[in-house]
């Protein structure tokens, strides 16, 4: 009997405490509990009205244009019923010395009492449409204290291989137009004789040798100069051309330059028309050869170019590195410049000329993490920029990558880009005329 009575009293104390908090307690208003944000609610409904621009040029337009009536038919459609608006525009001005002030255009609203203090705001910046807002590329080299010149080999006496719907004029003057902004002199090395000027040491416009860029548009294959680099980089103890590209690298370390192959497998043929005018490739292709052997073994060409970099002594080596590894993919770098550049090839590609990371070892190289295109697939590279390092010094570049034909230029102006990083100064808004501010205001009616 004790025991139910104990339980008694302490049912009728909670029961006693429940109805006390429950008549003091002060509860929101179901408006509150279900509330809209206003905040999120104003931007999406000025960015849903400007979707086309309408927005954009109503604002700009006399305040007594037909237009304004349209903007606020179209404003209360886009609301809930028991959603209020004030909707205010304002020109920005901005004063020599910098500082910015709001001019108001033009306001109205569809409450007469007003939106109280509750009520939420969101603005929204639109341009005029009769100015056009640059963009200019920063030059490369520019931050480092350097001119960076760019040459595209462009030589009319040489043929490409592995780049299947084009020539490498084509791809060259697709080149030019995608880096030149970038780069304070472009110059197109029209002929193999052009080449070995430049690889003599002997500019051709007068321009700077020390640290340019030279893209390689004719693919698998290099075009190769008569004479002296013909001779000379004729090896006849391997009967092969592995020297001429073993003397290539040592002029990319010498010059510093940054050596760009487009596609597929670097050096692995060397084209001149006049030299090898009765000699294919292998594949009915004349006035070029693999690199290695009689004519064979294309892979010593890389093998050669590498140790000539790194000034390592000329050694025959026909051993292939490269390797197919299938579909890779953008880096989070790649799609980033990718957006920040404005190019825009395919974040995922084919790679059956992958080199192997151990070469980073071998050759002392080195990837700056943002030069990565592709991420590593099975410890193979697909598309990089390769450092060469000397006591901490970079002295030679090589950018290869290793996808299939067909080649994609997008591909290597993005990666050249990423490597570099030059920056795009854009214009800035506020202008006095060319840029208003719109201001959404709401509140909402009803509830209890």
């Amino acid at each position: 009997m004790m025991r139910t009575i104990e339980i008694f009293m302490v049912a009728l104390i909670i029961f006693g405490a429940f109805a006390i908090t429950s008549y003091f307690a002060v509860l929101p208003s179901p408006r509150d509990i279900s509330g809209l944000n206003l905040r999120e609610l104003a931007l999406s409904t000025l960015e849903t009205l400007d979707v086309n621009g309408d927005l954009g040029r109503t604002v700009f337009t006399n305040n007594s244009d037909p237009s304004w009536t349209s903007l606020q038919i179209a404003l209360s459609a886009s609301l809930p019923p028991n959603v209020v608006y004030n909707f205010s525009t304002y020109d920005i001005l901005t004063s020599p010395d910098g500082i910015v002030t709001y001019n108001l255009v033009k306001s109205f609203s569809n409450s007469r009492s007003g939106l109280g203090v509750s009520s939420d705001s969101s603005s929204y910046v639109v341009e005029s449409s009769d100015v056009k807002f640059s963009a200019t590329p920063q030059k490369i080299g520019e931050s480092m204290g350097k001119n960076i010149n760019l040459y595209i080999l462009n030589c009319n006496d040489a043929n490409g291989w592995w780049i299947t719907g084009y020539t490498a004029q084509s791809l060259a003057s697709d080149l030019r137009t995608l880096l030149s902004p970038y780069f304070r002199t472009t110059i197109l090395v029209n002929s193999t004789s052009q080449l070995g000027q430049l690889l003599n040491g002997t500019a051709l416009s007068g321009e700077r040798l020390q640290d340019a860029v030279v893209i390689n548009t004719f693919g698998e294959a290099v075009p190769i100069p008569a004479g002296y680099y013909a001779t000379q980089g004729y090896d006849s103890g391997s009967r092969s051309y592995a020297k001429y590209t073993y003397i290539l690298g040592q002029k990319v370390n010498q010059y510093n330059w940054t050596w760009v192959s487009i596609v597929g497998y670097p050096l692995y043929y060397v084209t001149n028309t006049v030299t090898f005018a009765g000699t294919q490739n292998s594949w009915g292709l004349y006035g070029m050869r693999m690199v290695g052997t009689d004519g064979g073994e294309g892979p010593s060409g890389l093998n050669a170019f590498l140790r000539g970099l790194d000034g390592q002594s000329f050694s025959y080596n026909s051993n292939g590195i490269a390797s197919d590894v299938g579909v890779v993919q953008f880096t989070w770098n790649a799609s980033y410049y990718s957006n920040y550049y404005g190019i825009y090839p395919s974040p995922y590609q084919t790679a059956t000329r992958a080199l192997p990371a151990s070469i980073l070892n071998t050759y002392h190289l080195s990837v700056l993490p943002r030069s990565y295109i592709f991420q590593i697939k099975s410890n193979y590279i697909a598309g990089a920029t390769y450092r060469h390092q000397d006591s901490g010094i970079t002295r030679g570049s090589l950018t290869a990558i290793g996808l299939t034909r067909t080649p994609d230029v997008r591909v290597t102006a993005l990666g050249l880009l990423q490597h570099y990083r030059p920056t795009i100064y854009k214009s800035e808004f506020g202008a006095g005329g060319t840029s208003r501010l719109v201001v959404l205001q709401l509140a909402q009616q009803g509830g209890a």
